[in-house]
């Protein structure tokens, strides 16, 4: 019989999730580089049009696929960039589409490349922190543009 989470996250039907129920597992980044017209420090969010939502670079792992290799993966699908990754970051945990996921996140560099809209994004942003903590959908993502920011301090 599988355990139930007490008090943790629930289905949308109320039931609440089974603790042993494995997540989806995701990888991403928070990109970020220097702008080409001032130096400023600028933060790249994707739109996707399925969910009509703005967030960092993300998806899910390929059957054996290491974390970090998908989340450079997943930038470069999403945005056309590559990059070069930096620290780690935190591992969020939530429920999506009534499973719990787990999300890998990594700071990265952008070292190249240009946006080409595709089925799962349609448009890219280059925003100062400020302005990309304001227009991410989720406040987990807001979490993570305050984390990259620490981390860029300390380097």
């Amino acid at each position: 019989m599988p355990q139930l989470a007490i008090g943790g996250p629930v289905h949308s039907n109320g039931n609440p999730l089974s603790v042993d129920e494995d997540p989806v597992l995701a990888a991403g980044c928070v990109l970020w580089r220097r702008s080409p017209a001032d130096g400023e420090l600028q933060i790249c969010l994707v739109h996707r049009p399925k969910y009509d939502d703005w967030s960092h670079p993300k998806g899910k792992l390929k059957s054996g696929e290491d974390t970090l290799a998908a989340a450079l993966r997943e930038v470069e699908e999403e945005t056309g960039h590559r990059c070069a990754p930096g620290p780690r970051l935190t591992t969020l945990c939530y429920v999506a589409n009534e499973r719990p996921k787990q999300v890998s996140y990594w700071a990265a560099e952008e070292t190249g490349g240009a946006f080409v809209p595709n089925r799962e994004v349609d448009r890219v942003l280059w925003l100062s922190p400020a302005e990309a903590r304001t227009r991410v959908t989720q406040p987990r993502d807001r979490e993570l543009v305050d984390e990259l920011l620490a981390v860029l301090r300390r380097v």
